[in-house]
């Protein structure tokens, strides 16, 4: 979930939920409380992890760096409970589905760093931060030959260029380890990332397919193959502890 500084709220967009439930899963929130033991105890329930968008940017502590003029608000909790689900994901094993924000915390979980404004930092940028409506496609991507993605339907028949929505002022800069880039915009930022490890599935995206769902069979594509891994996963553990 997010924290509502001004009314000290948690909370999440609804497009998130709506998305998993859609592709045949089951949403569960996870609230913003930074202990080991009740990430531990939520999460022996799920079968998969979505770690969605935030208005928030990961505090550059975490990967050596120090602030920017350009950096956003940081809300400690929100990263302690990211990077302590992330250490859930990793002992677990289970498929994890991270987008924008949750895209960016999981490279720096992985040891990797993050461009803190791509505004001022990167050479002849886009315009990454796209503005109302938030479900119109605003810019295109480069998708490499092989991996997850490149695996979609969507990405293998397209006879066009894929093009994505876009509402982020960060970027994955240096990858984290067992993380390869597999999607990029013309001005080189990385639009996706997944892990490269057999038997582990990660992917990583810039954009928010959770608003496109209602008219883009990529963004449906995706969740409907994390919920399917989430029930693989989930069916082989029922097989195991029998």
């Amino acid at each position: 979930m997010r924290l509502e500084l001004a009314t000290d709220r948690f909370y999440l967009g609804r497009d998130y939920a709506e998305a998993v439930e859609a592709a045949g899963g089951i949403p569960v929130h996870i609230a913003l409380i930074p202990t080991p033991e009740y990430i531990s105890a939520m999460m022996d329930d799920l079968d998969g992890i979505l770690l969605p968008g935030s208005n928030t940017d990961v505090d550059p502590h975490y990967y050596g760096d120090e602030p920017h003029p350009k950096l956003g608000p940081v809300i400690p909790v929100k990263d302690l409970t990211d990077m302590l689900v992330l250490d859930e994901v990793e002992r677990r094993n289970i498929p994890l589905l991270a987008i924008c924000f949750g895209m960016q915390v999981l490279n720096v979980h992985r040891g990797g760093t993050l461009i803190q404004d791509i505004e001022s930092q990167v050479q002849d940028p886009l315009k990454h931060e796209q503005g109302a409506p938030a479900k119109r496609v605003s810019h295109g991507i480069s998708v490499a030959e092989e991996g997850i993605l490149a695996g979609l339907d969507s990405i293998r028949n397209s006879e066009g260029p894929i093009r994505v929505n876009s509402s982020h002022h960060q970027a994955v800069k240096d990858v984290g380890r067992d993380l390869v880039a597999t999607a990029w915009a013309k001005d080189g930022v990385i639009e996706a990332v997944e892990d490269n490890r057999t038997g582990h599935f990660a992917v990583g995206v810039q954009w928010h397919p959770e608003l496109l769902t209602g008219h883009d069979e990529l963004s449906r594509e995706l969740f409907r193959l994390f919920v399917v891994r989430c029930a693989a996963g989930a069916t082989s553990s029922a097989v195991s502890a029998v």
